[in-house]
């Protein structure tokens, strides 16, 4: 009952209002003279420094998703829950130099999302489009699992009702606030709240690492009371070590999952928000001090497991939400008021990261459908008052995912999100580099993959369901005498990549016309200061938009 969990409550409440006041606080803080514009509402003027730039990214890409799920992969699967951690090690080393080429060529062009650097790179609105859908489909189950964090909190605190509208309001309401500041402060709000946000995961955990092992008997008691757990596990391939049947799965899910991360759009979002080229290299140098302390969260498994935390109910009869064992081991562990502010890290945990993506979804929606094919002379104030209503919509949609549909499915949803957003990888990323590959052959890549990655996605069974159960695909079906699995977004993407060479090498032996490049090398190495193009002197995303050949 809630009123075992009153202090939790109260701290919770009164946490969750603080950071709620400064979300409306945010549109008068480096306040510009206009918000009326896409820079200024969607990106935040352009103009974040070192440490604002860490914590946003930092708290876009570690979510209160993170926080619960992570530690739950592992107290369910053990050492195959691991995997989040090497894929956001090696993820920053990969992208160090793309997203710093990324921030060059749309500060000068003025691009707000990566379907305006493809519709000026390759000269193919269809291909933006593409782009553009990818990356809304791709973040919407997103946004609807941080509601995932906010539920387990609040299923452990008791504040539970007894039909589907009353067990949901205070999600609902949640999202209301956070719409409402959004609206109102656009980019700022979630940068402004993230400070508090990391700030308090980073106590949250720091405190957790050293007090629940000394609680528990040491870190030696923890890992033998998994590993004895797994040893009587039905799953041969649970274990706190990877065996030969998932080490193939693991490899993949982990690389493919670091190609993925900084293609969703609210990644994206948070870099071209930077104020320099500079200030992107000093984040993708620090940001691994994050993934330091995933590594520690996602050992908070272990310790569930030692504590004896049993997780609550699952929504379905006879099943369990392994994602309630983190709020259930700080309720279990720790006194009232402490286990309250935990409580409110995860739910802060899913504002910051909600409202980037809610905002990213609207400028794709904005700049790439509406402006495109809507109204092409839309002005700089019509494109921020869309986006503002957009962002609103997304949010909506996010609450219904988690109202109407099992959350089970919703996490199975962001995995096949990972999927889908991968298919953007060789026009975004390969096209930072290089224009080699025809728009049209790019066009007939994400079509072989998408329909390739979405086919292998319908074969993948779980035990709850037939179809579209996880992304781990059994290369038995691809007549392999093998128990072994694959990630599906791997293959998928090479599929993609190879379709669109061949189609390429195709087209360019036809001389089929190729568009007009509207970048030119020196973008790609622009930084705060050099001059941005201007309408009417090169190509740009927002002028000559003639018809393409």
């Amino acid at each position: 009952m809630w009123r075992d969990h009153l202090t939790e409550i109260i701290v919770f409440s009164l946490l969750f209002l603080l950071v709620s006041g400064m979300g409306f606080v945010a549109a008068r803080w480096r306040a510009p003279k206009d918000m009326a514009h896409l820079d200024e509402w969607g990106l935040g003027g352009r103009s974040f420094g070192g440490w604002i730039t860490w914590f946003l990214v930092g708290g876009d890409l570690y979510t209160a998703y993170t926080f619960v799920a992570v530690p739950a992969l592992m107290f369910g699967a053990g050492a195959a829950g691991f995997f989040a951690v090497p894929y956001t090690i090696v993820i920053y080393p990969l992208v160090f130099l793309v997203l710093v080429r990324l921030w060059s060529v749309s500060h000068r062009h003025g691009f707000v999302t990566p379907a305006d650097f493809v519709r000026n790179r390759f000269d193919s609105p269809v291909l933006a489009l593409l782009i553009a859908i990818t990356g809304i489909v791709a973040t919407m189950p997103y946004i609807a699992l941080q509601l995932v964090g906010i539920e387990a909190v609040l299923k452990t605190m008791g504040v539970t009702g007894d039909n589907a509208l009353a067990r949901h309001l205070p999600i609902i309401i949640a999202f209301a606030i956070l719409a409402a500041y959004t609206y109102q402060s656009g980019l700022r709000a979630p940068a402004l709240i993230a400070f508090v946000k990391d700030t308090l995961i980073y106590i949250v955990i720091l405190v957790a690492i050293v007090y629940l092992p000394y609680k528990l008997g040491g870190w030696g008691d923890i890992f033998a009371a998994a590993d004895a757990k797994f040893d009587a596990s039905p799953n041969p391939n649970d274990g706190i070590l990877l065996n030969g049947n998932n080490q193939l799965q693991y490899i993949t899910l982990a690389f493919g999952s670091a190609l993925a991360l900084f293609l969703y759009p609210h990644s994206i979002t948070g870099v071209l928000a930077s104020r320099n080229r500079d200030v992107i290299k000093r984040n993708m140098s620090a940001l691994p001090a994050y993934s330091l302390l995933l590594g520690l969260i996602a050992l908070l498994g272990y310790m569930a497991i030692a504590a004896g935390v049993k997780p609550l109910p699952g929504a379905s009869e006879g099943s369990v939400d392994n994602n309630t064992i983190v709020p259930l081991l700080f309720d279990q562990q720790f006194p009232d008021w402490f286990a309250g502010v935990a409580y409110a890290a995860i739910g802060i945990g899913a504002l910051v990261p909600a409202a980037i993506m809610s905002i990213a979804a609207a400028n794709l929606f904005t700049r790439n459908v509406y402006k495109e094919y809507l109204k092409r002379d839309a002005s700089p104030a019509q494109e921020a008052n869309v986006s503002k209503i957009t962002s609103l919509v997304v949010k909506v949609g996010a609450v219904a995912c988690i109202v109407f549909l099992d959350p089970q499915f919703s996490i199975d949803l962001q995995l096949i999100g990972g999927v889908i957003i991968l298919q953007t990888l060789p026009a975004v990323a390969l096209g930072l580099y290089t224009r080699w590959f025809h728009r049209t052959g790019l066009i007939v890549g994400w079509v072989a993959g998408m329909g390739l990655g979405m086919w292998m996605l319908y074969q993948v069974a779980s035990p709850t369901r037939k179809h579209f159960g996880g992304s781990a695909f059994p290369l038995s079906e691809f007549g392999f005498d093998t128990t072994k699995t694959i990630y599906v977004g791997i293959v998928a993407v090479l599929v993609n990549l190879a379709v669109a060479a061949l189609v390429t090498l195709a087209l360019r032996a036809a001389k089929v016309a190729e568009g007009v490049d509207g970048t030119t090398p020196d973008d790609y190495f622009a930084d705060e200061g050099d001059p941005r193009v201007t309408p009417g002197t090169e190509r740009d995303a927002d002028s000559a938009r003639e018809p393409v050949a």
